[in-house]
């Protein structure tokens, strides 16, 4: 289980925070590193912010979570490729 869901709803939250994650980012991918990046960024996402004690619920919760922990991975892969 990812944060108490299902790993359906995992990944399915996980593809959209990549998705969106990509578009704010403005980095160009393919659906399956979007997902990955959303899946990798939920993790991160919820590290970072469960060090200042916030943490998402709900699907929304859990997608907007993904979102800030994927722009944080896409920021740092720009980075480390430079």
């Amino acid at each position: 289980m990812i944060n108490g869901m299902s790993l359906i709803t995992g990944l399915i939250v996980g593809a959209i925070a990549g998705w969106l994650a990509g578009k704010l980012m403005n980095s160009e991918g393919s659906l399956l590193r979007n997902i990955i990046l959303g899946i990798v960024g939920g993790f991160v996402g919820n590290l970072v912010l469960g060090l200042v004690n916030i943490h998402g619920s709900g699907i929304l919760g859990n997608i907007v979570v993904g979102v800030i922990g994927s722009c944080i991975v896409i920021f740092g892969g720009k980075k480390l490729l430079k």
